[in-house]
């Protein structure tokens, strides 16, 4: 049997000259959507506006680990949707330990040491010996904790229950007993996790960072009992998903000196508007969801792999379920 791939991203160009080089079986190339192609390879938001002009698909593969566009209680749901694992561990380990270790190292006070000529000696920290709490342990968070322990840091990690890195000292799970956020709460009413383990579990952190996608029950994780919790001189750092952020909660927590800074690489509307308080809120770094690229060199490898899966009538690798969202 034949198919028929679109891809649906910005590059789209090399994507496709790399899936040539593949010389995969039974498989031919759209330009457009169109009634005969059954397998799509893109961006999530040009995946759901092509959605309904390609009434044959079977197996859409996203460039991104997140898919958010893709789901909700009336998105299309009778296709497979695989999602990017296992591709953006290294490249986000780099980011985490490379602001963790701006942090220890002063580097933005002493580059502002060196322009105003002040011969500066304080002793800088170590990450060694440091503690590192990570919101979520998934492949990426596995990779992270993998990194921490090369610099000689203590690693905790929350899940909901699995515990499957072993660079991981020591897990938090919710307690059973805690009711999760249901579709009937708003997000001011309730924590979507139980709020007394993720007190226990940021009570003693140097660093908190969350690698959780975005779910019912992670929305407005970091409020303000778990902010609270935090160690005055903690540092929070976000690479999962903006919307795990109460934005209000950490303003408050960054005016007030109630930790030592944050850094962001998600929010919870992107780009961010120009009016956000974000843009002059002390101790606080941004960049603009580039810690983890969609490298086409990265995504073509799993493409192809899943490819091979879907075209003998094997189960794919990385499939996500539409009620959970991941």
């Amino acid at each position: 049997m034949s198919h028929k791939l679109l891809i649906l991203a910005q590059d789209e160009n090399k994507y496709r000259a790399l899936i040539e080089e593949a010389r995969l079986v039974n498989l031919d190339f759209a330009t457009q959507p169109a009634e005969n192609v059954d397998v799509v390879l893109g961006e999530p938001s040009r995946i759901k506006a092509a959605l309904a002009s390609l009434p044959a698909l079977s197996w859409a593969q996203s460039i991104w680990a997140g898919v958010e566009p893709l789901l909700g209680s009336v998105a299309r749901r009778d296709y497979i949707l695989t999602n990017a694992r296992g591709v953006f561990g290294g490249l986000m380990s780099e980011y985490v330990i490379g602001y963790l270790l701006a942090h220890e190292r002063k580097m933005l006070q002493r580059l502002e040491d060196q322009n105003h000529k002040r011969w500066d000696e304080s002793d800088t920290g170590t990450l060694r010996g440091k503690t590192i709490g990570l919101l979520g342990v998934g492949s990426i968070g596995a990779e992270v904790a993998r990194a921490a322990k090369f610099f000689g840091m203590t690693v905790c990690g929350y899940t909901l229950n699995s515990e499957t890195s072993k660079h991981v000292d020591k897990y938090f799970h919710p307690l059973e007993s805690d009711s999760l956020l249901s579709d009937r709460q708003t997000e001011q009413q309730a924590a979507p996790l139980q709020r007394f383990a993720l007190q226990n579990f940021a009570s003693g952190l140097d660093y908190l960072v969350n690698i959780l996608p975005n779910t019912v029950d992670t929305r407005k994780i970091v409020n303000t009992d778990l902010l609270n919790a935090l160690p005055s001189h903690a540092l929070f750092i976000n690479v999962g998903r903006g919307q795990a952020v109460d934005e209000s909660a950490l303003i408050e927590a960054l005016n007030q000196n109630k930790i030592a800074g944050a850094v962001l690489d998600v929010f919870e509307q992107e780009p961010l508007p120009q009016n956000h308080p974000f843009w002059t809120t002390p101790n606080l770094l941004m960049t603009f969801h580039t810690a983890a690229p969609s490298l086409p060199e990265d995504i073509t490898k799993l493409f192809i792999e899943n490819y091979k899966l879907f075209n003998a009538g094997k189960p794919l690798k990385y499939q996500v379920d539409f009620e959970k969202g991941y």
